[in-house]
């Protein structure tokens, strides 16, 4: 694997940078707790995914592209959403369903696509925006504006048929499209690389796929921002230069609390807890220690001189206020109105069924 870490899990950045890459962290896990609460407390209905244990991938991923570059994602969008700068409250009562949300409560959280960031589609679809992407792939080399389209979706989605025909088009085109899979397995604490298989592919490694297909295609630790980021510059300068489509699987170590059928907080996010894992329940401490990315990333920029134990407590507590206040805007936004439903509809919901 070329690309592996010198023990140092940060971004080669200056010290703001590294702090806002941080912040959206702390930004993604607070947000999927809080959301975890609500539904636990009753607040609201519904299924939903969070984005806990994948935010060493999506935030140092999603800061290399463009604003005008193009994004898919799957159910568990929330993190990708955030980490593209998008507004906690308004993501928050997208999933509630009012009409302050980006989709005005029609999208929910499978399916928030906030154009304006440029997610041209979220989708609970499993692989389904597998061929979306390399359709926008296909129109951005054809408009030569420089454009890349980027597909953020788990090991999962590569079971679905339409995948291989997505990978044949994208590498016989050379279309400018970087296929993104975040891989999440059940896999051993601080060993994500290469552990183990997907449980719905017979293929190993899963980088077989796309290399089927002529498709360059690498394996990488998906909880260390600082080999995330050196991949992920390195495959998108290349698509950028009409070398074609880029696969990258980055592999993460599964959040606990995702261990059942409803996500559950098994420990809520503190500072503190990136030096006193004991704190937390035993069976889960193995992975607060080694394998979480956010308490990881906090621990090495202490280590590096970049911030202190200070700094990231005030920054955790502007964040904690950031969705509380989130939290607020939601609940304060109205349902939409009934005819709503009739509006922003690809046909006329009354007319007859011909």
């Amino acid at each position: 694997m070329p690309y592996t870490s010198d023990g140092t899990m940060l971004p080669p950045l200056p010290k703001d940078p590294l702090l806002a890459q941080c912040r959206k962290m702390l930004l993604i896990r607070h947000f999927e707790e809080r959301l975890i609460g609500l539904h636990h407390e009753g607040r609201f209905r519904g299924h939903y995914h969070v984005y806990i244990g994948q935010e060493a991938t999506g935030v140092p991923a999603i800061s290399l592209l463009q604003p005008d570059d193009m994004l898919f994602s799957t159910h568990r969008n929330h993190g990708h959403i955030l980490a593209r700068g998008g507004d906690p409250g308004r993501l928050l009562a997208e999933i509630l369903g009012r009409r302050d949300g980006y989709n005005r409560g029609k999208g929910g959280s499978f399916h928030t696509s906030p154009r304006e960031l440029g997610f041209l589609q979220c989708s609970g679809v499993v692989g389904g925006i597998l061929p979306l992407g390399t359709g926008a792939a296909y129109a951005a080399k054809s408009r030569a504006g420089g454009q890349i389209a980027v597909c953020l979706f788990g090991d999962g989605a590569l079971e679905e048929g339409a995948i291989p025909e997505a990978f044949n088009l994208a590498s016989l085109w050379k279309l400018p499209v970087l296929y993104l899979c975040e891989n999440n397995g059940k896999y051993g604490a601080g060993n994500a690389v290469g552990a183990a298989q997907s449980s719905t592919m017979a293929v190993y490694p899963l980088t077989d796929l796309p290399q089927a297909y002529k498709i360059p295609a690498i394996q990488i630790d998906g909880t260390d921002t600082g080999v995330v980021h050196e991949a992920l510059a390195e495959s998108i300068d290349a698509i950028r230069a009409g070398d074609g489509p880029r696969f990258i699987e980055t592999q993460t170590v599964r959040w606990p609390g995702s261990e059942t059928n409803w996500p559950v907080v098994k420990a809520p996010t503190t500072v503190e807890l990136a030096w006193a894992v004991d704190d937390v329940p035993e069976d889960v401490r193995n992975w607060y220690r080694d394998s979480d990315p956010v308490l990881r990333f906090m621990r090495e920029l202490v280590a590096a001189g970049h911030a202190d134990r200070d700094e990231l407590e005030a920054l955790n507590r502007s964040v904690v206020e950031q969705i509380a206040a989130a939290v607020d805007f939601a609940f304060d936004s109205p349902y939409p109105e009934l005819e709503e439903a009739e509006t922003d509809v690809f046909a006329d919901p009354l007319s007859p069924v011909r």
